[in-house]
């Protein structure tokens, strides 16, 4: 998980945005079956990007 706070789109992590009733949100992998579902969102106080985790689990809990 240190790996998508320093950078989401990471190669290694395979980021890649989602489609149907996801669509607009992004995943990676963490290893071969946990996945992690974000968005990224603009901090209104800061005026920077942010990670909103929306949901952590295997393949079939999180699609």
């Amino acid at each position: 998980m240190e790996s998508l706070s320093l950078g989401p789109f990471n190669p290694k992590l395979k980021s890649h945005k989602l489609k149907g009733a996801l669509e607009g949100s992004w995943a990676c992998s963490v290893d071969y079956n946990l996945r992690i579902v974000f968005d990224i969102v603009k901090n209104q106080q800061t005026n920077q990007d942010e990670i909103l985790l929306i949901d952590i689990g295997t393949h079939e809990e999180v699609y």
